[in-house]
């Protein structure tokens, strides 16, 4: 059951798509720097008076835009992604985080190594995410602590509906459903987690604005499917029309995002 997947990823091809979008990625991550702050807040302060040595993984560190603040949080931390460029962005920020490129579904460390993990919106880009939990349950030691986000089935919901009637594909990358997520959870070894599914609402006075961010933090489908054989400009001039029905009263078009904020103690 840990082995079941959810979706066909390419790695490699994942890897550089965020490694190619990695100079320019924090310039169109408004977004996952919100969340990512969000989560940070309801991490438990470190704990001082004690010489016991406090490690911690950054999983999907990216460019390091958390590593500054997670180091206040423990003397022993390490940030680990997918893609070398992400690694190579996240040396700059000069955090003194050990950065070690690795999958989340195999992660390179032994068991019972991290008194808590962060993880912030990669996990959804995980094939098997119960296999990812499994992992992440093993290398936590005992009362260890998970804190994680990750995008859910009903995000970016409008530009999936725009772009079904151009050709009937949605072109918006899967992510799990709350019951989904919830069962990878539990086979991978966690119980009772503290989950909450929260809507952040984006505007953007043109669809480019949108399209643009998308393509600039590297997160392209990676659920490839068929299409037909419009030109790209007539597509994108089809999109544009057919997202015009999200515009707001306040002349913004509405990009939503659904987000699981979770925390997971390993027993």
């Amino acid at each position: 059951m840990v082995h079941e997947r959810f979706q066909a990823v390419d790695k490699a091809q994942l890897a550089r798509r965020f490694g190619a979008a990695a100079r320019h990625y924090d310039a169109h991550a408004r977004f996952q720097q919100e969340v990512g702050l969000a989560l940070l807040e309801r991490m438990p302060d470190r704990q001082v008076g004690t010489d016991l040595t406090v490690s911690g993984l950054d999983l999907g560190c990216g460019t390091g835009f958390f590593l500054l603040a997670l180091a206040g949080r423990c003397n022993d931390l390490t940030g680990l992604d997918l893609a070398p460029g992400m690694l190579a962005q996240a040396a700059l920020r000069g955090s003194g985080a050990r950065l070690l490129c690795g999958d989340a579904e195999q992660l390179p460390f032994a068991d019972e190594t991290f008194d808590w993990v962060f993880s912030s919106l990669a996990l959804q880009w995980c094939e098997r995410p119960a296999q990812a939990f499994a992992e992440l349950h093993r290398v936590l030691k005992p009362d260890g602590r998970l804190l994680f986000s990750t995008l859910l089935a009903e995000s970016l919901w409008q530009l999936r509906e725009a772009w079904r009637t151009v050709d009937e594909c949605d072109h918006v990358n899967r992510f799990l459903s709350l019951p989904q997520l919830q069962h990878a959870i539990a086979a991978g070894g966690f119980a009772a987690p503290a989950l909450e599914s929260l809507t952040w609402s984006l505007g953007y006075p043109e669809l480019n604005g949108l399209l643009r961010d998308l393509k600039g933090i590297g997160a392209s489908q990676v659920n490839d499917e068929r299409h037909t054989g419009l030109s790209s400009r007539q597509r994108l001039l089809r999109l544009s029309q057919a997202y015009e029905a999200h515009r707001q009263p306040d002349g913004l078009l509405a990009a939503s995002y659904q987000v699981c904020l979770g925390q997971l103690i390993r027993r």
